[in-house]
């Protein structure tokens, strides 16, 4: 099974063939490795891997605000940064990289740390475009005894000038006020979709068990199908916020709920893709749909709807049913399947979901 691990230095096998590039890199790589052993670090272990190999292996380190090493030194935003000390993956046509990404993202968040930064070599240039891609900028480089290496920073409560790459703003969402804005919605999903999908918005409730480690449910990207209507609506942008409908164990009242809050990247019809063929290659690879249910959902064209968007926040708090109606007003004979939101609606439902009490980078982004 693939498995992300949390773990210390000292039970990670320094042997493994996974290591010996870094060592190459880092002439003081081993001795660095050794003592850390108390230490935690990811690492990642794929079906794929040969006798249990490491394919991916992640340590994040918290560091003052000014960083003295680097030129030009680093002051970062916030009170500390947020080092991504060691980042290397195995690729073999997975979503590794991306998981890894949003782990950094989510540990930055969760730490309340509004800078990140890690050194790469030029020479790696796969890994270049992976942290470019999520709106990393060179502002630095570093001269040690293995070279010159690229100083990558991500300052999260910085907007980014690409408006039209929102991924450059990942993990935060952009609320504007406007009418060319990106809409707000909301979007129901059942149970037996939910936690598989948004694993980070589980409920105390559910059994943990059912998530799997898999790349659909790990990253950052996530791809949907349904047949709710309106929804050919959406465009790149919108957000969405996630209602998982009521298990049926108790009062929709209490048991429906706002989980998390995400981006449209894309919606497609099922009926624009030209063969069989083409929609699995799209819809596969963050699809948390076995092979088997996209084979029928593409023979039945039952669920005409795919939406791609990422996955931005489980909200700390989540906000019942009740709550939507009593204090976002949302109206309680509407269809909640897909329902679009007011900009006031949407703000009330960000503050009932604890994120401007979480994060001083949501509270200057989305308001």
């Amino acid at each position: 099974m693939n498995e992300l691990k949390y773990t210390k230095f000292k039970d990670i096998n320094i042997d493994d063939p996974f290591f010996d590039s870094l060592k190459q890199d880092y002439a003081e790589f081993t001795k660095w490795f050794e003592k850390k052993g108390e230490e935690f670090a990811y690492i990642f272990i794929s079906d794929s891997s040969i006798s249990n190999h490491i394919d991916g292996f992640l340590y994040l380190k918290i560091e003052p605000k000014l960083i003295k090493e680097t030129t030009p030194p680093l002051i970062a935003d916030g009170e500390n940064w947020l080092k991504v000390g060691t980042f290397k993956i195995n690729a073999h046509g997975t979503k590794l990289g991306e998981r890894f990404i949003k782990k950094i993202f989510d540990t930055a968040i969760t730490s309340k740390i509004k800078d990140i930064y890690v050194t790469i070599f030029d020479k790696h240039k796969q890994l270049l475009n992976l942290f470019e891609k999520y709106g990393f900028i060179t502002e630095a480089q570093k001269t040690t005894n293995n070279g010159k290496e690229l100083v990558l920073c991500r300052r999260i409560s910085r907007l980014s000038i690409q408006v039209d790459d929102i991924l450059k703003n990942y993990p935060v969402i952009e609320f504007s006020y406007n009418d060319y804005a990106p809409k707000p919605y909301l979007l129901s999903i059942k149970p037996e979709w939910h936690t598989r999908l948004l694993p980070n918005s589980i409920l105390q409730t559910e059994n943990a068990s059912i998530l799997q480690d898999i790349s659909p449910t790990n990253s950052i990207h996530k791809v949907y199908l349904c047949s709710m209507s309106n929804v050919d609506n959406l465009h790149k942008g919108d957000i969405l916020f996630i209602y998982r409908t009521t298990d049926g164990k108790g009062p929709a009242k209490y048991r429906s709920v706002v989980t998390s809050i995400c981006v449209v990247e894309e919606y497609q019809n099922i009926n624009t893709f030209k063969n069989i063929d083409l929609f699995m290659r799209y819809c596969a690879p963050y699809s948390i749909f076995t092979v088997e249910e996209l084979q029928e959902y593409w023979r039945n064209r039952n669920f005409i709807h795919i939406i791609r968007f990422s996955y931005n926040i489980a909200l700390p708090r989540r906000v019942t049913r009740g709550s939507l109606i009593t204090n976002a007003y949302l109206p309680e004979n509407a269809y909640w399947g897909f329902m679009p939101l007011t900009n006031e609606q949407a703000d009330t439902i960000a503050q009932l979901g604890g994120i401007y009490e979480y994060s001083d980078v949501y509270k200057a982004r989305i308001r």
